[in-house]
């Protein structure tokens, strides 16, 4: 985990029964129960490790609309709606702020796609801009990179992982959520053909309702139950500098950087432009479903066979509820950091902003980002256990969209108008 993440404390007694059991303590899980706990559903989150351990504060902390699926775009403009309003609704800053996104273009071709993409969500009235060379060193002076142009949208944000979940864990615990760290699920209880519980390390509790919200994890729990989640992992790393002068508050991606400021006054910067992909037995089972992402995409990836692919065998894919389960055998994933990516990264940055020459790494960590084969989550009911809800999949988008995502998700539990539209969503797509 980073050195920042606020920590949470949580009850330890593990009730009898609740109406809804949210399996996952990240960004989306605990947004799901702050919902319902607001709209005094009773409802019991268990995290097999700690709140927002995982990808939900390893992420890089940006809210952004800009370059998302145009059917995506409707739970981005929510989530900055929701964002904007969590400070009053939980009592406590997330580190919130409309900075702005910028994405820089090298070629004529890439600055095409940008003009493309802000032509095909012209109806949502975003604000976006495409820059010039002369508007990008307007808004972030004293580069020396080539650019043939920018896409820029100033209503775009950040906010601060390592204590945005937490923050809203602790409300949703004030507001009538139970919440339990180090406490597995196993496996679903059903009765009557429909979900009726859960069995978790330290005993079954009963309810109505299951979402899953498991990140990485989810496809593994489901696949326990024979359902099949085409989803897969890959590793970013990340770095931090220490406080240090910037050229500019805006948040700002470069083809092979990134950096945004970070709220103790450094950077936040990743190599953009490359992710590391350790195989797994996984890659070789579903792999076929990603060839155009692969065709697009495979320079972005550095693939490696070694220690992840027994480890991950090690795991386990079939387990009863009786039995230890993976989930209990890795409690937080703590991927190794690819020091490389990192050092490209800053080296790249480096020479388009000279400033940077002077950044100092304070820290550096890994997180694990699960894609889907369109890079969209699935955030819908399993119609073949009725009573479960799934919201995962969000392919390195989910902190951004994340309260959204999770009032979608606990509007489809409560069976209630919902946030957004969730068709874009359906698990039946693949």
């Amino acid at each position: 985990m980073t050195k920042t993440l606020d920590l949470v404390n949580t009850a330890d007694e593990l009730p009898k029964s609740t109406t809804v059991v949210i399996i996952g303590g990240g960004v989306v899980g605990v947004t799901a129960a702050l919902t319902l706990a607001e709209r005094n559903i009773p409802v019991v989150l268990l995290e097999k490790g700690h709140i927002a351990g995982e990808q939900s504060s390893r992420n890089l902390g940006w809210i952004r609309k800009t370059s998302r699926h145009a059917a995506d775009v409707p739970l981005a403009l929510a989530a900055d709606r929701l964002w904007a309003e969590m400070p009053e609704r939980i009592g406590q800053s997330v580190g919130y702020q409309q900075c702005g996104v910028m994405f820089l273009s090298q070629t004529a071709e890439q600055m095409a796609t940008h003009e493309a993409w802000s032509n095909s969500v012209q109806s949502f009235s975003l604000g976006t801009q495409l820059l010039s060379a002369k508007e990008i060193d307007e808004h972030v002076p004293n580069g020396k990179g080539q650019w043939a142009g920018g896409i820029y949208t100033p209503s775009d944000g950040r906010a601060e992982p390592s204590i945005a979940v937490s923050a809203m864990a602790k409300a949703a615990i004030l507001k009538g959520a139970i919440v339990l760290q180090n406490r597995a699920v196993r496996t679903l209880v059903t009765s009557a053909g429909k979900v009726s519980g859960v069995v978790t390390e330290r005993g079954e509790i009963r309810c109505e309702q299951v979402l899953l919200a498991g990140g990485a994890w989810s496809r593994r729990f489901l696949g326990n139950l024979g359902v099949s989640l085409p989803t897969l992992p890959v590793v970013g790393s990340v770095l931090r500098t220490k406080p240090m002068e910037g050229p500019t508050n805006i948040s700002v991606g470069g083809p092979d950087f990134s950096f945004r400021k970070h709220k103790d006054g450094g950077f936040i910067v990743t190599q953009r432009s490359a992710l590391s992909a350790p195989l797994t037995l996984d890659h070789l089972l579903i792999g076929w479903r990603y060839l155009s992402q692969l065709r697009a995409n495979f320079s972005f990836l550095r693939t490696s066979l070694g220690r992840d692919f027994f480890d991950d065998l090690k795991l386990g894919r079939r387990w009863d509820a009786t039995s230890f389960s993976p989930f209990e055998k890795v409690r937080t994933r703590d991927p190794e950091v690819d020091s490389d990516l990192n050092q490209e990264a800053l080296t790249n940055l480096r020479k388009a902003w000279p400033i940077f020459d002077k950044a100092e790494i304070e820290e550096a960590w890994a997180g694990v980002i699960d894609i889907t084969p369109d890079t969209n989550p699935v955030i819908d009911r399993i119609e073949a256990f009725p009573g479960l809800t799934v919201a995962t999949g969000f392919s390195g988008h989910g902190f951004g969209t994340g309260p959204a995502a999770g009032q979608l998700a606990a509007d489809l539990v409560a069976d209630t108008d919902p946030i957004v539209d969730p068709s874009i969503y359906r698990f039946d797509r693949f």
